[in-house]
């Protein structure tokens, strides 16, 4: 089996699958484990990644306003690879070359590989994305397993959450404009004991703005922005300081803002959701929810940090 994974979350999959060897190609968002980046790289970005949030936020609009790809395929390359199984993921044009063009560069592959399209937008629907990839690669087994000790984790943390007073937080997945957090997170928030009353769950992440925030007197702002890691997030922190009465708000009085690495947990609809469940449980309480070594918590900032364009 030669498989091709065009989104960091199947790359992951594929992995946690014990089928690592099998991987031919890869895209260019997908960095875990380490490895995978000695694979071929089929895709690219048009997407500035170097400029401030809200200049990228700017960059997709226009991109997309102008009915213009977000992304690019190299056929050729993928041609030469030969893969007998191409996954990719037609939830978010934001996020990865589109599935019709993957399924148009498919049909001129040698041996017509099949296209298999990931589209989870809650937890569970991730398991069985799982459940999916291990069947269509000849291992059902192994992913009944992996999904069941991922959903048995996530459990684990909702079962310590439970019959506890929730606390109010603000799960922000981009900072310029600032998001609502989406699809599989606002299932994280419930079950790490907190209540988020902007996120949807199972819905796209929604544009709020800073004035919403403030008066919902969040306990805790929890970020997360989408595809960035914590170093890259930072550089943009003084956009949270545009929210009105910035440090009257409970979270920023209490030293509750924390900073997370949104790219490799929370954007990523794969295995590692459960280690992302558990940093955010473990900011709402780390009492309650002790954190693994392994897994790294989330970055806990101050309020003139922030300000400053700093952090603590």
């Amino acid at each position: 089996m030669r498989i091709a994974s065009l989104i960091p979350s199947a790359t992951e999959m594929v992995h946690a699958l014990g089928l690592g060897d099998s991987l031919v190609a890869i895209s260019h968002d997908c960095d875990f484990p380490p490895s995978v980046r000695e694979r071929p790289v089929v895709t690219r970005s048009y997407i500035p990644s170097d400029v401030p949030s809200g200049e990228i936020d700017r960059a997709v609009r226009e991109l997309r306003g102008a009915s213009r790809a977000l992304y690019s395929l190299d056929v050729d390359a993928l041609e030469q690879l030969s893969p007998d199984l191409i996954l990719t993921q037609a939830l978010c044009t934001v996020c990865a070359v589109s599935e019709e063009e993957v399924h148009v560069a498919a049909r001129r592959l040698p041996g017509r590989p099949e296209v298999v399209n990931l589209e989870a937008r809650s937890l569970e629907e991730v398991w069985d994305g799982i459940r999916l990839v291990a069947t269509k690669a000849g291992v059902t087994a192994r992913g009944e397993e992996l999904a069941r000790e991922l959903s048995g984790r996530v459990a684990e943390v909702a079962a310590r959450s439970a019959g506890r007073a929730r606390v109010p937080i603000a799960f922000i997945e981009w900072l310029d404009p600032p998001f609502a957090c989406g699809h599989w997170n606002p299932e994280l928030v419930r079950m790490a004991g907190a209540a988020d009353p902007f996120g949807r769950a199972g819905e796209p992440a929604q544009v709020i703005d800073w004035e919403q925030v403030s008066r919902s007197n969040p306990e805790l702002i929890f970020v997360a922005a989408c595809g960035f890691g914590v170093e890259r997030t930072l550089e943009d922190l003084p956009a949270l300081a545009n929210m009105p009465r910035w440090l009257d708000v409970p979270a920023v009085r209490n030293g509750r803002v924390y900073v997370t690495d949104g790219s490799q947990y929370f954007s990523r609809p794969g295995p590692r959701l459960a280690d992302s469940l558990e940093i955010l449980a473990h900011a709402v309480d780390p009492e309650l929810h002790p954190l693994a070594e392994r897994i790294p918590a989330a970055v806990r900032l101050d309020a003139g940090a922030v300000v400053g364009g700093r952090h603590a």
